[in-house]
């Protein structure tokens, strides 16, 4: 279907008729073991580690409260390791920075983002009006892939 079939007859958006639920984020690895212990001692559930042999190994993680996983493995992805980007919406940012640490995780302080010369700025500490969206910290798996957690209190609407 091209963009315009897309798009309707009167130009607008078509408002869409099917479910799309967003179940999995693939995560490259050099070391399977050693990601499957760092996600686990983040508090995340394993899902699944299946093996067929040595070229394919499959393990899949899901985070505390998330509808969506991870997955990583041999022969699963073919980017290279720490490729990765990945955000976690939480609801205190205090607490999940703080459980993290407390877990071994090297996390970032915490950080917001301010756009007034027209270009992206990271600037130390919490968003200083204490909105939704605006404070985050980082973090990164062994191989690199990063993690930006984001601290969501109150959604937008329609979210």
């Amino acid at each position: 279907m091209s963009t315009q079939e897309q798009s309707g007859a009167q130009g607008g958006v078509k408002e869409a008729t099917v479910d799309m639920k967003l179940e999995v984020h693939l995560i490259p690895v050099a070391d399977v073991d050693r990601a499957l212990s760092f996600y686990q001692c983040m508090g995340w559930r394993l899902d699944a580690d299946f093996e067929a042999g040595p070229e394919f190994r499959i393990a899949q993680l899901t985070p505390p409260g998330s509808e969506c996983s991870i997955i990583f493995g041999r022969g699963v992805v073919s980017a290279p390791p720490g490729s990765a980007d990945g955000y976690l919406v939480v609801y205190d940012l205090d607490k999940a920075r703080a459980d993290l640490v407390s877990r071994g995780v090297e996390v970032s302080e915490i950080f917001h983002k301010v756009y007034d010369t027209g270009a992206e700025v990271q600037v130390d500490g919490r968003d200083p009006d204490g909105r939704s969206y605006a404070s985050y910290a980082s973090f990164s798996d062994p191989d690199g892939n990063g993690w930006l957690m984001q601290e969501v209190q109150e959604r937008l609407p329609g979210r």
